[in-house]
């Protein structure tokens, strides 16, 4: 949110990666098509796709239908949806050719969106940053299971921020895997240096997870705001979502962003952070992340050989 733009998402395109731009971060229907068109132009051709996150319920006003219409409207080829079950959708995505790739906390879940037709799911674990649901499922046990319980291709996430992890995922049976908090701190994201060098500074254990009262399960990075939610939902049993919006509202949260103060706001974060060691182009990040995978890769073949002399 306010951070995957045109800019970032054509960055990840050349470097080898789909993203996803958020529609969320543009509200204004013009304001999303000329992102989409801005993109396009950047990719040459590559792949690169729109989040569409929707709310946990249907609200007075909601406008999702009319955001998947001008996603469609303007050839994007790939959507992720997220927040609540997308079958309402699934015709119009599917008639207009889009991939429908859809993100959710626990296997569960996956099998529900596959029975309703999405092309592929992202399966993000406990360890994720943002919402990692109530199940609060660990990433091995969720990769395990998808092996097991699904039958369309699946990715997993949720901690994931190195090339070795990739290819534990595969041998697991997954089609690849899903990072956010690794990509936080290319030099793509437009985000005040302040910001950046704080993930850095932090390590994985530097997370808190908040707002299980309202049924919304947030893990961030650890702050101010992150006590204070934590004390009011101790205190409150009976805490409404309204009580907590001043101090978590995504507006909050973006001010940081802005002026490198991360104080304050619900910022997503995963215990990826413990990966985070400088600011570098999203090329060589994509980079780092393959030499890691081949690596990896050279290990698997060593012990399969019965060459146990392995070097770390």
């Amino acid at each position: 949110m306010w951070l995957a733009d045109a800019d970032y998402v054509a960055a990840a395109a050349h470097a080898g990666i789909i993203s996803f731009i958020t529609a969320a971060s543009f509200p204004e229907p013009d304001d999303l098509r000329a992102q989409i068109r801005k993109c396009r132009d950047l990719c040459d051709g590559r792949s690169f796709g729109v989040n569409v996150s929707m709310l946990p319920k249907l609200v007075q006003g909601e406008k999702t239908r009319e955001v998947f219409q001008l996603i469609a409207d303007e050839g994007v080829r790939f959507v992720e949806t997220s927040g609540r079950n997308p079958e309402a959708y699934v015709p119009m995505l599917k008639d207009a050719g889009i991939v429908i790739l859809h993100k959710v906390p626990s296997v569960r879940f996956a099998e529900k969106a596959q029975s309703v037709g999405v092309d592929m799911v992202s399966i993000v674990g406990a360890e994720c940053g943002g919402h990692p649901g109530l199940d609060m499922i660990g990433t091995m046990v969720n990769a395990a299971l998808a092996q097991q319980r699904l039958d369309i291709p699946y990715l997993i996430g949720g901690g994931i921020g190195t090339g070795s992890q990739l290819v534990a995922a595969l041998a697991m049976g997954a089609d690849g895997v899903v990072m956010g908090t690794r990509f936080l701190v290319a030099e793509e994201i437009k985000a005040h240096a302040g910001y950046k060098q704080k993930l850095i500074d932090a390590s994985e254990r530097d997370t808190a997870l908040t707002m299980a009262s309202v049924r919304n399960t947030v893990r961030t990075l650890r702050n101010e705001t992150t006590e204070l939610v934590a004390r009011m939902e101790a205190e409150n049993p009976d805490i409404r979502i309204e009580d907590l919006l001043p101090h978590v509202s995504g507006k909050v949260g973006r001010q940081a962003y802005e002026t490198g103060d991360t104080s304050k706001g619900l910022l997503s974060a995963g215990h990826a952070l413990g990966f985070l060691h400088t600011v570098a182009p999203i090329a060589e990040i994509v980079e780092q992340l393959e030499r890691e995978a081949g690596e990896a890769r050279q290990r698997l073949e060593t012990v399969v050989t019965g060459d146990v002399r392995l070097t770390r």
